[in-house]
């Protein structure tokens, strides 16, 4: 399978006792139902997060040490103790980045190492899942506080922890100049995930958690995080489910010889050229700058996991094929209408608009995609297999072209790598498939209005697991859909098991979540024309 490093999307786009004596309320608020504060003493110190309703937030809490210094472009340390009560009301710093999709913001921040925990309010007569979410954004975009765990805590009745890691040039430069003694760089963002699955590992019973029942979850680019971490020896023990949406642990990461070429390339652009002293020159160069430099997906340089040879000593890609990735149980699967987000930021950024195009950032014009170019993009992307393609996909009566070359690309970038991935998993573990369908998922509040149905658009999801405030509000229907979401998520999380049968050749259904009547199952091959693409490879 050829190696899709990044979302298509991103080229175009250019958060008194009370469950464990170590957690105390405020006794005023408990019998007041007033938000207040809650402290919970964890190996650092202790910890004021804030109470709500129906459930406890701890925000911005230190899992390593700053990255600053000699310690960038280093594995992250243990980290800080305190004195004293920290104050966890707030979220820390994004890791630096550009700004990316609506839910990202641009940050230029080092000291950006923390994590959030969400718990349920009640006390838990046992210990609760532990649910770690890895955000997604190419490796270049997102923060963890952005998605709100309290939605699962307190209707999973689980403990959410969600995590900021270091991005882009600052998370994943392999240049052979920043190598240790051992001649190994680069994977620093996926040092810090580990970092705070070990932070999880030891204060995950301070905040009612069972460090022995821990889902690693992840979207996009958090996907491909989970795949790496199912791969990673140093990530053995501290997961015991993964839960991998919208991306494909068939899909190969980075070879050293890739990394270096792409970290080269960073260095040439920032002009840190002399190789006697390009460590330094990197060093001493801002984070905005290194940021900028690296760009975005497509037009920037190309950063993210790689095989390193200690972090990843091999390939998840290839660790899946060999049936040598950790055995947990896998729950996996996509949203029906993943690439229409790509085709939306196609029309957004104006490249398929007739001269004069609109000037980058103007947001006041979209041009919808023509039946011309939906057959010119798919002759570029496809080659000589493009007339076969478009014979499979001919455009239906009133669809647009838009909606057309968005079920091409997610068929191939998306469904393809997820079945076949989601076929090896299921020779060796415990492997449910599932697919995200909802027509009338909620778009993003910020930038235009798409010119076609969005669908089930790559992101759709997220607002029906956690509580955001970057899409417009759920109906009562999609909050019952989001209910459902919830209760099968968190009960995997306990339990390993997802409520439907598991995948097997005779059984080669999805559960689809779609509200309504329009919920059951599906034969996920046969609605995303898998046969067809592996024909081909």
């Amino acid at each position: 399978m050829t190696r899709i490093p990044y979302p298509r999307w991103a080229v175009v786009m250019g958060a008194v006792a009370l469950l464990t004596p170590a957690l105390a309320i405020d006794p005023a608020a408990a019998a007041n139902d007033r938000p207040s504060a809650a402290v919970v003493r964890t190996d650092q110190g202790a910890v004021r997060g804030s109470v709500s309703a129906n459930h406890l937030s701890f925000q911005g809490i230190p899992y390593a040490r700053p990255p600053l210094g000699a310690l960038r472009w280093a594995p992250p340390q243990p980290g800080p103790v305190w004195t004293g009560i920290r104050d966890a009301t707030k979220p820390g710093a994004a890791c630096a980045q550009l700004q990316g999709l609506p839910m990202d913001s641009a940050s230029v921040a080092e000291d950006c190492l923390h994590l959030n925990v969400t718990t349920p309010r009640t006390a838990a007569r046992t210990p609760r899942p532990v649910m770690v979410w890895l955000h997604g954004g190419d490796f270049r975009f997102g923060r963890g506080d952005v998605y709100d765990g309290q939605r699962l805590a307190a209707d999973g009745d689980v403990v959410v922890v969600t995590v900021n890691y270091r991005l882009g040039a600052l998370g994943f430069l392999a240049h052979p100049a920043l190598a240790g003694p051992d001649g190994v760089t680069g994977n620093f963002g996926l040092q810090d995930q580990q970092a705070a699955l070990r932070w999880v590992r030891h204060n995950a019973a301070a905040f009612g958690g069972d460090p022995g029942n821990v889902t690693l979850f992840g979207q996009s680019a958090g996907a491909t995080s989970v795949c790496a971490h199912l791969a990673a020896p140093g990530s053995a023990g501290l997961f015991h489910r993964a839960i991998v949406q919208s991306n494909s642990c068939a899909n190969p990461v980075q070879t050293r010889v890739e990394a270096a070429r792409a970290a080269e390339e960073l260095a040439q652009n920032i002009g840190c050229t002399d190789p006697g002293t390009v460590a330094a020159c990197l060093r001493g160069r801002d984070p905005a700058r290194l940021v900028e430099t690296a760009g975005y997906p497509g037009a920037g340089v190309d950063l993210g996991p790689v095989v390193d040879g200690r972090t990843l000593p091999v390939d998840p890609a290839a660790a899946l094929a060999a049936g040598k990735l950790h055995p947990v149980p896998v729950l996996t699967g996509m949203n029906r209408d993943e690439s229409r987000l790509v085709v939306w930021g196609m029309e957004h950024s104006g490249l398929n608009c007739p001269e004069p195009q609109p000037e980058p950032g103007d947001e006041s014009e979209s041009c919808p995609l023509t039946d011309d170019q939906y057959r010119d993009q798919v002759r570029g992307m496809f080659g000589d297999r493009a007339e076969q393609v478009l014979a499979r996909y001919p455009r239906k009566g009133t669809q647009f072209p838009s909606e057309t070359l968005g079920a091409v690309l997610t068929d191939h970038d998306y469904a393809e790598p997820i079945y076949s991935a989601a076929l090896a998993f299921a020779r060796r573990v415990p492997t449910y498939l599932y697919e995200f369908a909802d027509d009338d998922a909620p778009f993003f509040t910020q930038g235009p209005e798409p010119t076609f149905p969005a669908g089930a658009y790559h992101c759709a999801e997220l607002p029906y697991l956690f509580t955001v405030d970057y899409a417009e509000a759920l109906t009562p229907t999609q909050q019952r859909l989001g209910d459902e979401m919830v209760r099968v998520w968190s009960d995997f999380a306990r339990t390993g098991r997802a409520g439907w049968p598991r995948l097997h050749g005779a059984a080669p259904y999805a559960r689809v979540f779609a509200g309504g009547r329009a919920s059951g199952t599906t034969s996920f091959a046969a609605a995303h024309s898998y046969d067809f693409w592996r024909s081909l490879r």
